[in-house]
């Protein structure tokens, strides 16, 4: 028999293991991944998050050390795992899979690297710079069977997939009729981006445009998903340079509008808005759903109905979070579904309709899609 003692300790021991204290929080070995550049200010997301046990960052590529060095100061990091080429960080450190915190047109050269090493990739948003890019990187994918995956940051917000809810498993107001998606702030300089990740993300080559790439792939993103992958039939954009003393070489003003059969979505990205945000609206024939943020959300399924208005719980792990995502992608544990948020053939659409916008304004027509 146990003495007291014992036996409160191992009342107390058990209690702590059903909370998940003192024991790995996953049940599967971490993900072992490597950093490829460190110039997006997103890679915080991933070097700044709390060790839940699913995924080990086992190799760091940039080759700006100062940067590098800085980084490690800020989360402790050892620069001991830091290399200045991709290529070195994969043959000494041997990840699973990739995470690519780089410019958005190097994305392509990541994925030419990491794939027929058979090493999965996920990069941050956009795919890519342009349809060129984004299908060879999708071939490259497919011919080595890897895992292509983009992040967003709207992909984790418990409103959007109730809206989704709403609107696909309980028709709640009716067939999708207009969408209009808000997304961006009052400029990368404005709110103080550091200098390295600024540079490229004004570069018209680098980044691929400037606000109509930057917060212009979030609204294509989620209304691919919302259409269940359907292609609108046409893309009409204007794109405009408000502060060409900040952003000479780009656009800081995007208005794209898609046209479906029976819909149509309207995109706002702009560098230029009073306060940052990220919202999505979704009328249908009977009523409308709003996402006013991550958390935040009213809705009111027909005319006569009164409006009810929610505060959202997180989701759970592992669809939080995009790097528990990728882990439980990579592990097996989900499959992702066609067109789904961060999937590839949802951001194949997304690249076109990107580039069909700039294609757009440039020409001052409608662009076809096929």
């Amino acid at each position: 028999m146990l003495k007291p003692k014992t036996l409160l300790l191992s009342v107390f021991g058990s209690f702590l293991a059903i909370l998940g204290f003192g024991q790995n929080k996953s049940d599967h070995p971490p993900l072992r991944i490597g950093v490829a550049g460190l110039t997006h200010t997103h890679v915080h997301q991933i070097l700044g998050r709390e060790k839940k046990g699913d995924i080990e960052i086992v190799g760091i590529a940039e080759p700006n050390r100062e940067l590098a060095e800085r980084y490690a100061k800020r989360h402790g990091f050892s620069m001991d795992i830091v290399f200045s080429s991709l290529e070195e960080m994969l043959d000494k450190t041997k990840p699973e899979a990739v995470t690519a915190f780089n410019s958005t047109f190097e994305h392509l050269e990541t994925v030419e690297i990491c794939a027929p090493r058979g090493i999965h990739i996920m990069v941050e948003k956009p795919l890519a710079v342009s349809s060129k890019h984004a299908e060879k990187m999708a071939a490259l994918a497919r011919q080595h069977q890897v895992q292509l995956l983009t992040n967003y940051e709207t992909t984790w917000y418990a409103t959007n997939h109730k809206a989704y809810d709403l609107v696909h498993d309980k028709k709640h107001i009716g067939p999708i009729r207009k969408m209009v998606i808000h997304d961006g702030h009052q400029g990368p300089k404005e709110i103080g981006v550091n200098q390295e990740f600024l540079d490229w993300l004004t570069d018209p080559v680098l980044n691929g445009g400037g606000a109509v790439t930057d917060f212009g792939c979030y609204g294509a993103n989620l209304m691919t998903w919302f259409m269940k992958g359907q292609k609108p039939s046409s893309v009409s954009a204007t794109l405009q340079t408000i502060k060409p003393d900040i952003y000479p070489a780009v656009d800081d003003e995007a208005t794209i509008v898609l046209t479906y059969p029976e819909a149509q979505g309207i995109i706002q990205a702009s560098w230029n808005w009073p306060y940052s945000r990220k919202d999505t609206e979704v009328y249908g024939k009977e009523g409308y759903i709003i996402a006013e943020n991550r958390s935040q959300m009213r809705s009111r399924p027909t005319e006569k109905a009164k409006e009810t208005q929610e505060s959202l719980a997180e989701r759970k792990d592992p669809v939080n979070d995009p790097f528990a995502y990728l882990a439980a992608v990579i592990q097996g544990r989900i499959q992702p579904s066609p067109f789904a948020l961060s999937s590839l053939e949802n951001n194949l659409i997304v690249v076109e309709i990107l580039d069909a916008a700039k294609k757009s304004a440039k020409k001052g027509k409608v662009i076809k899609l096929k």
